[in-house]
């Protein structure tokens, strides 16, 4: 970690951290802040003390070691003591399962697939009305969480009804999102050459070109086996659409899915293009996946959370961490923060190597993990993950993408590493504001999103709606092979209780 002053400037006077009620104010300044960013050319996260930042339209134009001069237009926010970072990147989500919130909170992947995935009848039979209220409100608990970019894994389309809702979502939201259209076997009255046609649709929609928070991409979780003119038809809509990434569920080994390995996509010449391709989980990452990621520039998602509540683990991800970024990937089983994601991850890493220490009759000298790497992840290395050099940095000509912490917060006062702060300490109740592409969508600890009431009402009445069909479902044993693969086993039950019962 390097603590330098930043660019010299004039001394002004300033206004307390009071938020006004406009969403948008042409420029910001903010003084007097602790400003995390990343030094490329150290190559290490840069701290920079007593520094002010200035922000005019959708961009930072300048950081300096003192307050510059400024016309009356310009909105001065004292920052004594705030922490101001990048805003986070989450590189992995399903945006549109709000709605299912609390319904899977003790399952595992194999009953997600039969209730809760895409291809299940709850997510199914949810309507497109309830699609977009549930984006929405997924949306929503990102951006209160300081996270400004998502890589939208865009799932749960029955129809082109509820596709369109969910991108209607994604326009409205004001999160920076990479929306990757989901194109899938096995949906009931919505086929393959259906879905294409409207991933070629919202590439061309005319409210996609004009927002500059939005990019098209495609998701796709089927290329081994799939027939050679469906690739070759979604490698046509990637060029011709200009869509700005691919994304892909890569788990396979035990459990015989999402077999999307680097390897065969470098076959079929999807990884030697400018598009950015993400692997999903990387569960059963081989050394030659490795080496293919890191020769041709991609990345994999790790999704730390998922990967524990759901059990398709982790087991190799922390060996091409290199090459990987951060996700919170399902929202509606564990909260979607991305500051919770660094810090699961963080601490995970560190128990295996622990554990391999202590396993070989060693106690650790040394800490395998810095607070650091962790913040890399959720911050630059999504950003990189992307092929957007100018986000999850703050820098002159970045985008204005960024959060501010309240250093001052009961569980944040006294700090004197603003990383470890923000990693290891903060919550979501600490981030006072954040900011995307210079618009405030959180100010003085509140969404500006001016419907957000409305939406929350109406996202109340759809859950409870999905609530009731979920009851009303029968679901047969999960027992037998999974997918006609693996065997489905039965894990031993914990017993929290003394005496009779176990508490589960």
């Amino acid at each position: 970690m390097m603590r330098t002053p930043a660019l010299s400037g004039a001394l002004l006077a300033t206004s307390p951290l009071i938020f006004g009620t406009l969403a948008r104010s042409a420029s910001i300044l903010f003084t007097d802040a602790t400003i995390v960013t990343f030094n490329d050319e150290t190559r290490k996260t840069q701290i920079l003390e007593n520094a002010s930042l200035l922000v005019e339209n959708d961009s930072i134009t300048g950081i300096y070691d003192s307050p510059p001069a400024h016309g009356h237009d310009v909105e001065v926010v004292n920052a004594s003591g705030k922490i101001i970072t990048p805003g986070f990147i989450d590189t992995h989500h399903h945006m549109s399962q709000s709605v299912m919130k609390t319904l899977a909170s003790n399952s595992t992947f194999v009953e997600y697939f039969q209730r809760y995935g895409d291809f299940s009848a709850l997510t199914q039979a949810i309507t497109p009305e309830a699609k977009y209220l549930s984006s929405m409100m997924g949306a929503f608990e990102l951006l209160a969480a300081g996270t400004t970019t998502v890589l939208d894994h865009a799932q749960g389309s029955a129809s082109f009804a509820s596709a369109e809702a969910i991108l209607n979502a994604t326009l409205d939201s004001g999160l920076r999102n990479m929306h990757a259209f989901s194109v899938r076997d096995n949906i009931p009255n919505y086929t393959v050459a259906d879905q294409m046609a409207t991933l070629r649709t919202f590439s061309q929609d005319p409210r996609v070109l004009a927002n500059p928070l939005v990019e098209m991409g495609l998701a796709y979780d089927f290329f081994e086996g799939s027939p050679e003119n469906v690739t070759r038809g979604l490698w046509d809509i990637v060029k011709s659409g200009n869509l700005s990434v691919i994304t892909t569920h890569f788990i396979s080994g035990t459990w015989r899915i999402a077999g999307n390995p680097p390897t065969f996509l470098d076959s079929l010449g999807w990884l030697d293009s400018s598009v950015p391709v993400v692997f999903a989980h990387g569960t059963y990452i081989n050394e030659t996946d490795k080496e293919i990621l890191r020769a041709k520039g991609h990345y994999i998602s790790i999704a730390v959370e998922s990967e524990m509540h759901f059990g398709h683990t982790i087991p190799f991800a922390d060996e091409i961490q290199d090459q990987g970024a951060l996700a919170a990937d399902t929202h509606f089983t564990f909260e979607g923060s991305m500051i919770s994601a660094a810090r699961l991850w963080l601490q995970h890493t560190r128990l295996k190597y622990y554990t391999k220490l202590i396993n070989s009759n060693q106690v650790p000298g040394t800490s395998p993990m810095s607070v650091d790497q962790a913040f890399y992840l959720a911050t630059r290395a999504g950003a990189l993950a992307l092929r957007r050099p100018d986000l999850g940095v703050l820098r002159a000509g970045a985008k204005a993408d960024l959060v501010v912490f309240d250093g001052d917060s009961p569980n944040m006062v006294g700090w004197k590493d603003p990383v470890a702060a923000v990693i290891l300490h903060s919550s979501i109740a600490d981030v006072e504001a954040v900011l995307v592409d210079g618009n405030w969508v959180k100010r003085d600890r509140k969404l500006t999103y001016k419907g957000h009431d409305d939406i929350k009402r109406r996202f109340k009445e759809a859950a409870k709606v999905v609530q009731q069909s979920f009851a009303e479902m029968q679901w047969p044993p999960l027992e037998g092979l999974f997918l006609n693969g693996t065997q489905i086993g039965q894990t031993q039950r914990m017993d929290v209780l003394p005496g009779e019962g176990t508490g589960y």
